[in-house]
């Protein structure tokens, strides 16, 4: 059987046809399950009887249930965890701006990465999700709230370019004009730095914002806190960067999780400022979250005020980011497996 819910339109209509239905018939199943989310074949009002049932007998249409819902005392985000058709279990969050409703994907679960600081790896990798699935999670959020998602990024539970095709896929679908239409100027993907990755995704020209995961501002330190550097220099990391505002016109932005003791000096700030500046980068500064097996500490506010002091006096635009949803380990690095099949 196939995953409806993962074909676009084009690929959609190739299958109506191959059923010898029309192609408009495409169209309507599209709607159904992209902008009036529905869930079963059933409800597709408008099909046959027998078009029904043959889609039942060839297509699944993927669902994710909510297992359990976590609301923050502190802001009111939402985090959800969401039981996959195969059992395994990944979270997401919301959370609400002035300017609208956000919500933060996994886009596996698990993660092979192994960032020191991140509770995401603890337990490695089991399997990456499909588009369906990374679909479901804003879906059934939408549902539960009955209030339109216009932010998306693509921060949780795993590294997104290490699911290339499905990630790519999923963009696409969520902001198709015949879906949920989100501006792809409203998505964003978390990288920790897989370089052929990123140039394969500048030559997609999509029109999203791009956060690489620095970090650190030398080799030598983000090895220590990050296995990818192992494999990928700075220099070719921001030399990947550079190609990829150069095809897509993007300003990219740099997550930077201010470790006390390990990533805060003003020597570290320098460093990250001459980083940002050969890009233009933004750095977005985060208070490391705490993950109990760790051990990390937040750097001190002095500190972190510092830190974006030298970078603002070196013409880098930086913020410090405010993390929602950290009573209820919803917030940057905090996400996790909670069930295992």
């Amino acid at each position: 059987m196939k995953d409806i819910k993962s074909f676009n339109l084009k690929e959609l209509k190739t299958e109506m046809e191959s059923l010898g239905e029309k192609s408009f018939r495409a169209a309507q199943i599209y709607k159904w399950l992209h902008v009036k989310l529905v869930s079963d074949f059933d409800s597709m009002t408008d099909l046959s009887e027998k078009l029904r049932e043959r889609l039942k007998n060839e297509y699944y249409i993927t669902n994710v249930t909510e297992l359990e819902v976590q609301v923050s005392k502190e802001d009111g985000t939402r985090k959800y965890l969401f039981e996959l058709p195969d059992g395994n279990t990944v979270e997401s969050v919301l959370m609400k701006y002035h300017h609208g409703n956000s919500v933060c994907i996994s886009s596996q679960v698990g993660c092979r990465m192994g960032c020191r600081f991140c509770a995401s790896t603890i337990g490695g990798v089991v399997r990456s999700l499909e588009p369906s699935e990374m679909l479901e999670q804003i879906y059934k959020i939408t549902k539960d709230i009955n209030e339109r998602v216009s932010n998306v990024v693509i921060m949780g539970m795993g590294e997104p370019l290490d699911n290339f095709d499905n990630v790519t896929k999923f963009i696409e679908l969520i902001s198709d004009e015949n879906g949920l239409n989100i501006s792809q100027r409203n998505l964003t993907l978390s990288t920790c730095g897989l370089v052929p990755e990123i140039k394969k995704l500048a030559d997609l020209h999509f029109g999203i914002t791009l956060a690489i995961s620095l970090h650190a501002g030398t080799d030598e330190k983000r090895k220590a806190l990050m296995p990818i550097a192992n494999k990928y220099s700075l220099n070719e990391l921001i030399d990947a960067c550079s190609y990829y505002f150069d095809k897509t016109g993007r300003r990219l932005t740099f997550e930077y999780s201010l470790i006390q003791g390990e990533n805060d000096t003003e020597e570290d700030a320098r460093k990250v400022a001459s980083l940002a500046k050969r890009v233009s980068a933004h750095v977005n500064l985060i208070p490391v979250n705490p993950v109990t097996e760790t051990g990390f500490k937040s750097s001190v506010p002095d500190r972190v005020n510092g830190f974006k002091d030298i970078l603002e006096k070196n013409g880098v635009n930086s913020t410090v980011r405010r993390e929602m949803g950290r009573d209820i380990d919803g917030a940057c690095g905090q996400l996790r497996k909670r069930r295992l099949v």
